[in-house]
């Protein structure tokens, strides 16, 4: 496409949304004939009437409400592009806020932050760990990182964590007087450690999947906790049976501290993604922070 199409595009996008050639001339900063030629060419080229002129008013066709859906935000993008790079001219600073899970904040986002930080001194990162699906453009937060199967539709996504895969774990002393589960409904007649979401205001049940059967299990227990650390010690002192990533207990199935049962219900899924509304919103600073933490698929 010509460089002069291009124009009359964007000129075209702000004649239709102005609903005038008299407000779009004075905008764009030319004649009204030139304006009005512009257009007359653009239409002639697609074979295609975008305008419906009257005396008092111009309007798009629906031709024209068409093609404004299509090419308007885009040269907004290009707009908003072109003002952040001014932005380059200095060194990337400023504060951004991020809303994640504690698993995530523990093993994907600290470590990268570790790394990030010390080169770049003038970005400072709040960082807010909650269990809760958070609205991050009504609570004003850059982003925010949860699992992609957590992640809205509408949102712009980047992958920063390999597949996640969950355990469920007790101490010898408990299995010594408990059976093993064999199945997730044998859980039900377990002393089971949970955690509750502040989004629904429940127990989260504890999900699990084998040979294409999906199973979400809601499990009962003395201890309700709402951190990892006290859920990982209260097992560990055998106090029941908890549900957390397999990382994390690793170290402890290893030494023999705790016992992993159901692991063949405990398939990988997809892992931690950082989120954000539109990438109209990413300044220098959020755009070094997102690749540091870009994860290879």
């Amino acid at each position: 496409m010509s460089i002069e199409r291009y124009d009359q595009l964007a000129i075209f996008s702000v004649v239709a949304r102005e609903r005038s050639f008299t407000r779009a001339a004075a905008k764009l900063g030319m004649s009204q004939p030139a304006l009005s030629r512009a257009m007359r060419q653009l239409e002639e080229r697609l074979g295609i009437r975008l305008l419906a002129r009257t005396t008092r008013s111009v309007s798009a066709t629906e031709a024209g409400e068409r093609l404004l859906q299509v090419v308007a935000h885009r040269f907004e993008e290009i707009d908003t592009e072109l003002a952040l790079l001014s932005e380059f001219r200095d060194k990337p600073a400023g504060t951004l806020r991020i809303t994640t899970g504690e698993h995530a904040a523990i093993t994907v986002l600290q470590p990268a932050l570790a790394k990030f930080l010390p080169n770049h001194p003038d970005i400072h990162i709040e960082i807010t760990v909650d269990y809760g699906l958070t609205d991050i453009v009504a609570e004003g937060y850059d982003a925010g990182i949860r699992l992609g199967e957590q992640v809205a539709k509408d949102m712009i996504a980047v992958r920063i964590g390999p597949d996640v895969r969950m355990a469920v774990v007790g101490s010898p002393d408990y299995f010594s007087w408990h059976r093993r589960p064999k199945t997730p409904r044998d859980l039900i007649r377990h002393n089971c450690i949970t955690i509750r979401l502040p989004t629904y205001g429940g127990i989260s049940p504890w999900e699990f999947e084998k040979k294409g059967e999906e199973l979400k299990v809601r499990v009962e227990g003395q201890l309700i906790f709402n951190n990892i650390a006290m859920r990982l010690d209260a097992a560990l002192k055998g106090l029941g049976l908890t549900y957390m990533p397999e990382d994390l207990v690793q170290a402890h199935v290893k030494t023999g501290r705790l016992v992993r049962v159901l692991s063949d219900w405990c398939p990988p899924y997809p892992g931690y993604h950082l989120y954000y509304p539109s990438r109209r919103q990413s300044s220098p600073a959020f755009t070094i922070l997102r690749d540091a933490l870009s994860h290879p698929n």
